[in-house]
């Protein structure tokens, strides 16, 4: 966790805004491949990373079972509320329910747990909290003219017609 906030921290994001932005997880699912390492032979001692909740980590294997010979399988990273913008994502973190390591790590850790705990509590300091750095986010280092470009899909460059 201490590697992420520097990463945020270097950018000029404060603690409280890094946790804010990782609440987009709310939203959106992840590969199975991107978390297989939690779900299978997660250590000598474990076969499942012990923070996961046990339940919760034996519906993900059983989803997951054939993720080698399917890359597309994935989980949604809210098991709960997955199409809806809310903070349900840090509600599941208090019980274990976070898909990704370093989403589940912000509950141990004493610098972002605050911001997980409030966010959990009060769903509009989250939302505050979450416009003010997302507003933050979009307007850091844009690149424009013949440097960048306004994408039409988040995840693709345009394709230029000749």
């Amino acid at each position: 966790m201490s590697e992420i906030i520097s990463l945020f921290s270097e950018k000029g994001f404060s603690v409280e805004e890094m946790v804010a932005l990782t609440g987009a997880h709310t939203i959106g699912f992840s590969h199975c491949k991107e978390f297989a390492d939690r779900i299978f032979n997660y250590s000598k001692t474990s076969e499942v990373d012990p923070t996961l909740n046990p339940v919760y980590a034996q519906g993900l294997r059983k989803l997951c079972e054939n993720y080698t010979k399917s890359p597309e399988m994935s989980a949604f990273n809210d098991v709960f509320t997955p199409g809806k913008f809310d903070n349900m994502y840090f509600k599941n973190l208090q019980r274990g329910l976070g898909l990704l390591m370093s989403d589940q790590a912000m509950m141990t850790d004493n610098n972002t747990r605050p911001f997980v705990d409030l966010f959990a509590a009060n769903q509009t300091a989250f939302f505050d909290a979450f416009a003010r750095s997302i507003e933050k986010l979009s307007v850091y280092k844009v690149k424009g003219g013949k440097y960048g470009e306004v994408r039409r899909k988040c995840d693709q460059f345009n394709i230029v017609q000749t």
